[in-house]
């Protein structure tokens, strides 16, 4: 099935790209979640669109996103979680949890797909942690995990 992306997904294409999928794929995950639309014969023009938007945007967020680089590697996130005797948490570290622990300390607003943890969260101490601003910026930061 063709389908349109509107967003960057990894592994298949960034947004305003046409691309070939297989249909369960593209019904099922893609389009549901709002990551592409179907390709019609007049998508050439929403193609366009969204080429156009994506180069606007990517022209003013990258000073923008140096800033918020900036702000996220000088912050002191920590995040409270509840844990066993040993430092062990219950369960682990999500997206979500640290995009909340970095608004708790007065961080830039982040999205949860834009965090990468590489290896799962499931220890008291402190972790590194990637956020994807921008598609030459990453920052990388320490999140503090404390028995709460």
């Amino acid at each position: 099935m063709k389908i349109i992306l509107t967003h960057e997904v990894p592994g298949l294409g960034s947004a305003g790209e046409v691309v070939e999928v297989k249909d369960g794929y593209a019904r099922n995950y893609l389009v549901p979640r709002g990551f592409a639309i179907r390709w019609t014969k007049g998508g050439q023009k929403d193609v366009d669109a969204i080429r156009r938007a994506r180069k606007i945007h990517a022209i003013q967020t990258l000073e923008a996103a140096n800033e918020v680089k900036a702000k996220l590697e000088a912050l002191q996130v920590k995040l409270a979680v509840r844990s066993g005797d040993a430092g062990r948490l219950f369960g682990s570290v999500t997206q979500a949890d640290v995009v909340e622990a970095i608004k708790a300390a007065d961080g830039p607003a982040v999205d949860k797909r834009a965090v990468a943890i590489a290896s799962p969260i499931k220890t008291v101490g402190s972790h590194k942690v990637s956020v994807k601003l921008h598609a030459d910026v990453k920052a990388d930061l320490n999140v503090n995990v404390v028995a709460g």
